[in-house]
């Protein structure tokens, strides 16, 4: 796979390429800046970072689990590039569904990216966006938050998940639902259930039955229950077709 992205703390475009070799991935950088943290922020969004020999213990333990990892087998939870394009994708989505978020992103990087890399906070702050609602507000508060390292992926990950949620709710117009997905998803911690997410309930409560919780049944998939979330909301994804629309497999 091949993927381009901004560098956390300089910000600059980096290319990665990265290829399966037996057990092993050999993960290829280019860029000019700082490629060892490219190199680490990769492994970090491809979940490459985390020793996933205990993952199959879970499905062990829940039968629901292991059944999404029978239908998805080697699913790795990829996350954002970063929390800064996390918390940028969660203002963008705010309102309006997914199919016209990823329109106006992709016409931010189409206008003012770099080779496919999304803007970087300082360009992105300096713009002056025609965009619904008071998202132009909250993506300059994103880019600043960036900027002043409250964004950063290593950091958010060393922190408690809830710490991390809490830190990252202060940036402007970034709510519970937001805050949850930059934490999880953009810093791609592996072992954190979020507490807002409708459709995660929805799905728990289909595959385990009415009256279970996603407190409840999540024990199970310690140390791995994010992982065990996007495995099941995956699944959903599939069964509904809810966010992509349309009849896909």
């Amino acid at each position: 796979m091949r993927t381009v992205f901004r560098v956390e703390g300089d910000w600059s475009r980096a290319e990665v390429r990265v290829t399966q070799h037996g057990s092993a991935a050999r993960i290829v950088v280019e860029g000019d800046g700082d490629l060892e943290r490219a190199a680490a922020q990769a492994g970090r969004f491809l979940s490459l970072d985390v020793d996933g020999r205990g993952w199959a213990e879970v499905g062990s333990r829940d039968e629901v689990i292991a059944d999404a990892q029978k239908q998805l087998p080697g699913l790795r939870p990829c996350g954002f590039h970063s929390p800064y394009e996390a918390a940028a994708w969660a203002v963008l989505s705010q309102r309006i569904r997914i199919v016209q978020a990823a329109t106006l992103r992709e016409e931010l990087v189409r206008e003012y990216g770099q080779g496919c890399a999304f803007p970087a906070p300082a360009q992105l702050r300096a713009l002056d966006l025609e965009l619904p609602g008071r998202k132009t507000e909250y993506l300059h508060a994103v880019a600043e938050a960036a900027l002043d390292g409250r964004l950063d992926g290593d950091v958010l990950r060393a922190m408690p998940v809830e710490e991390a949620i809490s830190t990252v709710r202060e940036v402007k117009g970034l709510g519970p639902f937001a805050a949850e997905l930059v934490v999880l998803r953009g810093a791609n911690a592996p072992d954190a259930i979020p507490q807002n997410e409708r459709r995660l309930d929805e799905e728990i409560t289909f595959r385990y039955g009415a009256g279970r919780t996603v407190a409840e049944v999540s024990e199970n998939w310690r140390p791995y229950r994010t992982w065990a979330a996007v495995h099941l909301r995956c699944l959903r994804e599939a069964r509904t077709h809810e966010i992509g629309g349309g009849n896909r497999a």
